[in-house]
């Protein structure tokens, strides 16, 4: 084939009026289809082979393995290095840690009582009205923005719904629904309770909602009694004392019309509970300790309650905000005290 092609360009060269202009190159190939083509430039020929060479037998192979996640992973790695991870946003150098730090637990106290000292009747301790705050006066005048937000958003939308006076009412009647359910678990818990007030409070959907609770519930110590914390100066009402499970708790009763599955979902409840520990373990009104704290979330419509239990460490947890949450409300009221007028 290349000889008569040699052949056929001499006969051109020897013909009259026709020249060949000497080039600078000149591609030749062995089909007459590339004859009059420019060959192609393989993009893949100008990577570097030493360092891609199993990369690019993988990419120009017909023949290839199937890709999967993990050979994906290892190209990426090979072509543009290993991944650089985003750092994490920074935090704070250091975690808050309350300058007014006093232990959650008193080592003076037993951690489980006698039984000479465990009382038939449960303490009743009445709520002394006097200058120190109280947990709940507390932790609403520490709410952060984003709570004080979220609250007037729901308070705008439920006067929007039912109007200044339909909200007012109905305000009212969650708090009577909740006093009357507090009342009911009293008289139910309580060893002096009424017989006949008891079959009527199972009449209560919020009632029947904790029955599977009640169930785990034993050996009151304390139904609606104060507590005081006689060194962080602070009091509290609480709902109850009792074991749950074989777990000494105090154990805070909720209602809610929405499901709150989640103890996250009960915001600053447990500060409220283990401010009530805290307090317990420091008053010498109790001569017992409590280490754990239960949250029982009950619904109207009877469906089953959901509980929250904190054990020790998550209690301990807790009681490091709920100590910043009091430590900002003292700093709060020394502030004020400074503004007023004389």
């Amino acid at each position: 084939k290349m000889k008569a092609f040699q052949t056929i360009c001499r006969q051109f060269r020897s013909s009259k009026g026709f020249s060949v202009e000497p080039t600078t190159r000149v591609d030749f190939s062995t089909s007459s289809y590339s004859c009059s083509r420019k060959k192609k430039v393989n993009p893949y020929e100008e990577v570097d082979q030493g360092r891609y060479s199993d990369l690019v037998q993988s990419v120009l192979s017909s023949r290839g393995l199937a890709q999967t996640p993990e050979s994906l992973f290892e190209e990426d790695n090979l072509l543009y290095g290993p991944v650089s991870k985003c750092k994490p946003p920074k935090q704070d150098e250091a975690a808050k840690v309350p300058g007014n730090w006093c232990p959650l637990f008193n080592p003076e106290k037993s951690m489980k009582p006698n039984a000479t000292s465990t009382p038939t009747i449960p303490l009743r301790i009445p709520l002394q009205r006097n200058t120190i705050p109280s947990v709940t006066k507390v932790l609403q005048q520490t709410m952060t923005s984003e709570q004080i937000f979220y609250l007037e958003r729901w308070k705008q939308r439920m006067i929007l719904e039912l109007g200044e006076d339909g909200f007012a009412e109905y305000s009212s009647n969650i708090f009577l629904q909740g006093k009357r359910f507090h009342k009911a678990l009293e008289s139910i818990l309580s060893p002096q309770g009424d017989l006949k007030e008891r079959d009527e409070n199972l009449e209560s959907g919020y009632v029947e909602s904790v029955q599977h609770i009640l169930k785990d519930v034993s050996g009151v110590r304390a139904l609606e009694s104060a507590v005081q914390h006689e060194t962080l100066k602070y009091v509290g009402l609480l709902d109850c004392v009792a074991e749950y499970q074989g777990k000494l708790c105090v154990i805070d009763w909720k209602t809610s019309e929405k499901p709150k599955p989640y103890i996250r979902n009960t915001f600053d409840n447990p500060l409220q509970v283990v401010a009530y520990v805290g307090a317990i373990n420091n008053d010498a009104n109790y001569s017992f300790q409590v280490q754990c704290g239960l949250i029982v979330v009950a619904y109207k419509d009877g469906s089953p309650a959901h509980p929250h239990f904190m054990d020790t460490e998550l209690c301990s947890q807790y009681w490091a905000k709920w100590l910043l949450r009091l430590e900002e409300y003292t700093k709060k009221e020394k502030n004020q005290n400074i503004q007023k007028p004389d």
